[in-house]
């Protein structure tokens, strides 16, 4: 098994959740925490197996909530749930078609939260919720959305960058008799 890939979805998902907790700009701007987590996600439910999906919500949803207000672990069942989903119909999924992904990444930012919430009240955690909860769910959302095509194209590149090329066809077939020796 190829270990680049799944190393290298768990160290941008870290580097992801440590930028936007540290990275207040659009915090600030639109009071929203943008979630990048279910769209990298769909990308690594589309294209590494099942090991990877189950760490990257085990990881990602920890690391999200220990830099969260979420109660820790809270956030893994949903990450999870989405990657198993998109793993099982995969096969149903056009990987390469970019409304494709840009629509798996709208529902998939859009059902997290949701999800989430959900396990909060089932928990008996009362969440602040309010009618700035639907502009966050939406921002929230789109914004998954917008950033679920460049995790394809990034991860696409840095894959192509570190993995080596394969060689070409040489012109002498591999089945072909080569008679020796005298005629």
């Amino acid at each position: 098994m190829n270990w680049l890939p799944t190393t290298l979805i768990l160290t941008i998902a870290f580097l992801a959740v440590f930028l936007e907790a540290t990275v207040n700009g659009l915090r600030h701007l639109l009071g929203v925490q943008v979630d990048l987590l279910p769209g990298l996600m769909v990308y690594a439910s589309l294209t590494c197996g099942l090991p990877t999906v189950g760490l990257l919500a085990v990881c990602g949803g920890l690391w999200f909530d220990s830099l969260s207000s979420n109660p820790l672990g809270i956030s893994v069942l949903p990450l999870f749930l989405i990657g198993f989903v998109i793993q099982k119909y995969r096969g149903l999924i056009l990987r390469e078609q970019n409304f494709a992904q840009l629509v798996l990444g709208l529902a998939a930012s859009a059902g997290a939260p949701v999800l989430t919430l959900l396990l909060l009240l089932n928990a008996e955690i009362q969440p602040l919720l309010g009618w700035f909860s639907l502009w966050q769910w939406f921002v929230v959302s789109l914004a998954g959305a917008a950033f679920t095509p460049l995790w394809f194209r990034f991860f696409d590149r840095l894959t192509h960058a570190l993995s080596y090329r394969p060689l070409g066809e040489t012109s002498f077939r591999p089945d072909r008799q080569i008679k020796r020796g005298r005629m």
